[in-house]
């Protein structure tokens, strides 16, 4: 891959479920969130749906979807998402990361999962620029911020690093809640919020003691963890950091946020 004159932004994004497509906000923001960014060489992913050790790099050639999930409408196990692979990208992603301690390992017949594909139908729905997705090796946040640092300069050659997970996520404790937006997701996002704008690094990288109600946001850390590669590609860049989204869906926050 070669240099280009326009550095890329680094994102975290939350990336919802199959419905999003059906929301009648949700698809226009992060349509209009694409519009504004420069146009990717390629796109590296990082959702919260791949995790496996060492890390590995997803297909490179046809990319297949994983549909993940289950009890859904039949329409939406017929989305395509026809992007070309990224060979090039994975081939520096290797390079980048290869080290002591550090095995790569390729999975060829590994796809885009709906953490990848979901939110990408709606940014880039020509299906026109190469994608690569990676999985996440381990939840440790310290750990992810160091990948992410590895990756950082992927966005001097064009190419697009996403985190997908999202902001809060507890599906369990939403079944004993009314309508509305359950206090816990209120309060964590709120906190992640301010955490985020004062580049507060330490307190995210600790969210599961330093934030309020961070057991019952994340009882599981998987869908927060992919903003810590995010945060580790942003480098430098961390207060230029920009809130493109917010709200509830579901009574989950989405916030989604770029970097550079």
């Amino acid at each position: 891959m070669t240099s280009t004159a326009e550095r890329m932004p680094a994102l975290y994004l939350s990336h919802g479920a199959p419905p999003l497509a059906d929301d009648p906000v949700w698809p226009g923001q992060l349509a209009a969130w694409s519009a504004e960014l420069p146009r990717p060489k390629a796109i590296l992913m990082v959702s919260a749906h791949w995790e496996e050790a060492p890390l590995a790099l997803g297909a490179t050639e046809t990319l297949p979807l994983v549909y993940d999930f289950w009890g859904f409408p039949e329409h939406y196990y017929r989305v395509r998402y026809a992007a070309p692979g990224a060979p090039g990208l994975a081939d520096s992603v290797e390079k980048l990361l290869r080290g002591p301690g550090t095995p790569v390992q390729r999975v060829p017949d590994r796809g885009l999962d709906h953490g990848a594909y979901v939110p990408l139908v709606e940014m880039f729905p020509g299906a026109d620029i190469p994608v690569l997705q990676i999985s996440m090796p381990t939840l440790d946040p310290d750990e992810l911020l160091a990948i992410g640092r590895k990756l950082a300069p992927l966005r001097d050659e064009g190419v697009l690093v996403v985190g997908s997970g999202f902001f809060t996520h507890n599906l369990a404790a939403l079944r004993h809640v009314g309508p509305g937006v359950p206090g816990w997701s209120a309060e964590f996002d709120a906190w992640g919020r301010e955490a985020l704008l004062a580049r507060d690094v330490d307190a995210l990288l600790d969210f599961t003691h330093k934030s309020p109600a961070g057991q019952l946001a994340h009882p599981r850390t998987e869908h927060f963890a992919p903003l810590f590669v995010t945060l580790g590609a942003a480098g430098e860049e961390l207060d230029t950091v920009r809130n493109v989204i917010d709200g509830f869906w579901m009574g989950l926050a989405k916030r989604s946020v770029q970097f550079g």
